[in-house]
């Protein structure tokens, strides 16, 4: 090729660029119109169905030509921040920074919007209650090590809604200051993840004290500042926190999936491809609990998770969580619930939000 047609050719990208930078700002303004009229209606600024049209949209358009992974991941980052500036959106995560829940955040609302760590899990619920945040990432389950029992009794107990859910992939990684396996004398980090980590910490490492921690990243914040201590932590841990990786994906068992809930004030609108949650808590007698979940059988719901948990009120009395496919405002799902009121104490419904990407 010519050094004449190269140089053509970069021009062309260079137009094409302030191109790209006119329609971008031309969007932005819109966005900002739009948010006016939503803040004159009283309404939030976080619609998943409309983000969903506008990226099958744009994948449609494009036809295959621009690799759609890395498309999605672009106007992904240009929905969220056009949504910002409608609205400026806090979030509240469990913290400190680079934590799998800050990650999951992270990704879910992007860059633009306010994310503010905290120590517990139940602080997030405190923040997003007395509305000085608009919504919370909080976990809820893991595929290898269950259900977080925290969460499960503070959604029930603040009586907050399930907005939505975040699926995100967990690889656990060993990092201190040194790189050296050696220089470590002892391991912290997240229950969670050091649960996760049992067969691989007893081969490697087995006279090495384990101590857990509030979260992975303070393990990392540890680490930084102790040349004797290795952190489980993320990628992202050991970048912010100047770490060298001692081992890789140290996770027992591969394919580890953490799903976290999207916690909030708002009713989410139906999509057609939604998950609805509940709590509900059955009648002394024979057969109750087979009575409610046949309801659901005759009705063609499928349930995709069920849960107990001990009743704080009364001894040896439960609680259950239910997760089925459908929205609270579908017939059949309707129906459902008002039947189960037969045998059922109490009925709660806990939201009904967009089905996240496994």
């Amino acid at each position: 090729m010519k050094k004449e047609d190269l140089k053509n050719l970069r021009k062309k990208i260079d137009e094409i660029d302030s191109q790209i930078i006119e329609l971008l700002k031309q969007r932005i303004e819109i966005a900002k119109k739009i948010g006016e009229i939503k803040e004159k209606r009283g309404k939030v600024s976080f619609d998943l169905e409309r983000e969903k049209e506008v990226l099958k949209r744009i994948l449609t358009l494009n036809k295959g030509v621009f690799p759609e992974d890395t498309l999605k991941v672009i106007y992904s980052e240009i929905i969220k921040t056009c949504r910002t500036i409608q609205q400026k959106i806090k979030v509240a995560y469990l913290g400190p920074e680079a934590t799998f829940s800050h990650i999951a955040a992270l990704n879910h609302f992007g860059t633009s919007a306010e994310l503010l760590p905290v120590e517990t899990i139940l602080d997030i619920f405190e923040e997003v209650s007395s509305e000085r945040v608009n919504f919370g990432v909080v976990p809820i389950e893991n595929s290898i090590e269950g259900v977080v029992a925290t969460t499960l009794d503070a959604i029930y107990e603040y009586g907050l809604k399930v907005c939505g859910e975040i699926y995100e992939s967990i690889s656990h990684h060993l990092m201190n200051q040194t790189g050296k396996l050696e220089d470590i004398k002892k391991v912290l980090s997240h229950p969670q993840a050091i649960a996760q980590c049992r067969k691989w910490l007893r081969k490697k490492l087995p006279s090495v004290p384990v101590e857990t921690v509030p979260s992975t990243a303070f393990a990392a914040k540890w680490a930084a500042v102790d040349e004797k201590v290795g952190a489980i932590a993320s990628l992202m841990a050991a970048k912010l926190y100047h770490l060298q990786i001692v081992a890789k994906n140290i996770e027992d068992i591969k394919g580890n999936c953490t799903r976290f809930w999207i916690i909030g004030k708002q009713e989410m609108k139906p999509t057609g491809n939604d998950k609805t949650s509940l709590l509900f808590s059955v009648a002394d007698r024979p057969g109750a609990l087979f009575a409610v979940l046949k309801c659901f059988a005759e009705k063609g719901i499928n349930l995709t998770k069920i849960e107990s948990r001990p009743s704080k009120n009364e001894p040896w009395k439960y609680i259950f969580f239910l997760d089925c496919e459908g929205h609270i405002k579908d017939e059949n799902i309707k129906a459902c619930i008002e039947e189960i009121q037969n045998y059922c104490l109490q009925v709660v419904w806990l939201g009904s939000y967009p089905k996240g990407q496994q």
